[in-house]
């Protein structure tokens, strides 16, 4: 009886490419058997892996060696010596691996968030083209089109707690859905039903496939204003679903997001990832995550999410900001103090002592959510904390629990310590002789983009140019209501309504003013940053309907950063 050969589930995703040798990179996969993953690169670069096992599924994260700096490879992929990858009906091209130069000064950077499964290709989307599927669709049509060299997706990934009407049927086969958590995600089986519908469509997997990403969890990854605040982490660990949910939310985000971030010498040392794979096919590596993402859960100040990358002379800090919180009112914090030590650190690390070897040219700031927002946002947020922190009594400390929670304020701004220490770690790192060109925030949860620029008027100003870079949904939706609440909240009569809830919860004046220099964009779509030297250019290309493919990307803005005077506000 002959056995029947091990097949590919999902993947292959290209993940982490080495800027520093140019020489190596990862590709992440998941199989529906135990079996050897082999990734075999046309030039003759490679590298091959035995799959690991967590909650009977099946994974690889393969290392590339041997890759030439400067050129661009294709490659397949084997299990057990069987060639499943290009799929045989494969309308794409081939997927590639581009490897930089040593030396290389120039980089581009999609970035997004917030991301639906987009319906089946029959099916009438309700929300609109999907962005990442419409850029793999331009890609794919026209592949001398130049790709990015990374994709950044900043959060919601995955929808744990709004399920499509196709994953609910799915739950409904498999338990009672008027049972807690009812039509949500209860376990790690139901993760990865999230993560088959999201990444198994065939223009989001070629283009994962191709184009390296880094990802970062939000919210939604796991459940709506998670970590909000102290009291609403106890209500939920009164709930019988929650150490499940929690558990697998971690797990499945280390196995399908994480382990893609970290470079091959991380992954080396990383001794829970020797532990799971040198568990091969037994339920001890699954014993092992479980121990882990409870510890995660339970002691914040255990686990590092958060990231840094190097491409070239541009840094990249990828930041936690909903695991790494410090929710006791009195010590209310975005970030616990070794995790704030880090970020200052990794900011720090060679942008000081004049433009020189080792200085950086760009900062680029990955955060899920927005540090500058609508002012009137911004001030309601402040205004909120203060009255949760007891500023006003015990009476108005409950109503700001009540609207913290209904108004989703728990942004930068809902931590007012933590807006003020990144507002100065900016500053800092923005000024002197080595300071980069720009410093840029880039965000995503909030369901529009926009471009907003701060001005410290004079006080403290930086050399760098500093820019908040939102850009959300990457296919997802906004109530007209809410719309209308964004641009109100930019509008003058906005501005001065936030002084007065300002005034209320006598939390002085930010320190910091700005305002919007693009935007609001409404829709689905991706910014794109391209870094060359210490210049840097801005897009913002929307999905839209039309086109031969059903689709298309419009370019909506074009800006250079760093040349001209700074843009007039708009009101």
């Amino acid at each position: 009886m002959t056995a029947t050969r091990a097949g590919l589930r999902l993947g292959p995703l290209l993940r982490h490419v080495d800027w520093e040798t140019g020489t190596t990179a990862t590709v992440w996969l998941e199989t529906d058997r135990p079996c050897t993953a082999e990734v075999r690169c046309a030039d003759g670069a490679g590298g091959s892996a035995p799959t690991f096992r967590i909650e009977g599924h099946h994974y690889a994260l393969v290392t590339l060696t041997g890759l030439t700096p400067g050129t661009t490879t294709s490659y397949e992929v084997l299990l057990d010596g069987a060639r499943v990858w290009p799929l045989p009906d494969s309308r794409h091209p081939a997927s590639t691996v581009t490897a930089p130069a040593v030396g290389a000064d120039a980089v581009t950077v999609s970035f997004g968030s917030c991301r639906w499964a987009a319906a089946p290709e029959e099916e009438h989307d309700p929300i609109g083209p999907d962005a990442l599927a419409t850029l793999a669709a331009k890609l794919a049509a026209d592949p001398s089109t130049a790709r990015p060299d990374v994709l950044l997706l900043l959060g919601d990934q995955v929808y744990a707690d709004e399920t499509s009407a196709a994953t609910r049927a799915w739950l409904a086969e498999r338990r009672d859905l008027t049972v807690p958590p009812g039509p949500e995600v209860a376990d790690f089986e139901e993760y990865t039903r999230l993560y088959d519908e999201s990444w198994l469509a065939p223009e989001v997997r070629w283009l994962l496939s191709t184009v390296p990403s880094l990802m970062l969890f939000d919210d939604h990854d796991v459940i709506d204003d998670w970590n909000t605040s102290a009291s609403w982490q106890a209500e939920m660990r009164t709930k019988p679903w929650w150490p499940e949910r929690i558990r697998s939310g971690l797990m499945s985000y280390w196995v399908y997001q994480h382990l893609g971030n970290l470079s091959p010498a991380e992954l080396a040392a990383d001794e829970l990832f020797a532990a799971v794979r040198t568990a091969h096919d037994s339920d001890r590596g699954t014993a092992l995550l479980r121990e882990f993402a409870e510890r995660a859960d339970a002691d914040p100040t255990a686990v590092r999410w958060s990231y840094r990358r190097d491409f070239g002379q541009t840094r990249l800090l990828m930041v936690d900001t909903r695991a790494a919180r410090v929710l006791t009112e009195e010590h209310r914090a975005m970030l616990d103090p070794e995790e704030s030590r880090w970020l200052r650190e990794q900011a720090a690390a060679g942008a000081t002592g004049g433009h020189q070897p080792g200085a950086y040219d760009h900062l680029l700031i990955g955060t899920s959510l927005p540090w500058l927002l609508p002012p009137l946002v911004h001030d309601a947020e402040s205004w909120n904390a203060a009255l949760a922190r007891g500023v006003r009594g015990p009476r108005w400390a409950r109503f700001g629990e009540v609207v913290r929670r209904r108004a989703d304020l728990e942004h930068w701004s809902a931590f007012p310590k933590s807006f003020a220490e990144l507002t100065e770690l900016i500053a800092s790192v923005g000024t002197g002789g080595g300071a980069p060109a720009t410093v840029c925030v880039l965000s995503g949860d909030v369901h529009h983009a926009y471009v907003a620029e701060p001005d410290w008027r004079g006080a403290g100003e930086p050399d760098s140019r500093v820019f908040q870079l939102t850009c959300s949904p990457v296919h997802n939706s906004i109530p007209r209501s809410i719309r209308w609440g964004f641009r109100f909240g930019w509008s003058s009569t906005g501005r001065r309504l936030g002084h007065l809830l300002a005034r209320h919860g006598r939390t002085g004046r930010p320190p910091v003013h700005w305002e919007r220099t693009g935007g609001p964009w409404f829709g689905n779509h991706l910014m794109t940053l391209t870094l060359r030297g210490r210049e840097a250019r801005l897009r913002l290309d929307q999905a839209r309907t039309g086109g031969a493919a059903g689709a298309r990307l419009v370019t909506a803005d074009e800006r250079e950063l760093t040349a001209g005077p700074r843009p007039a506000p708009l009101g």
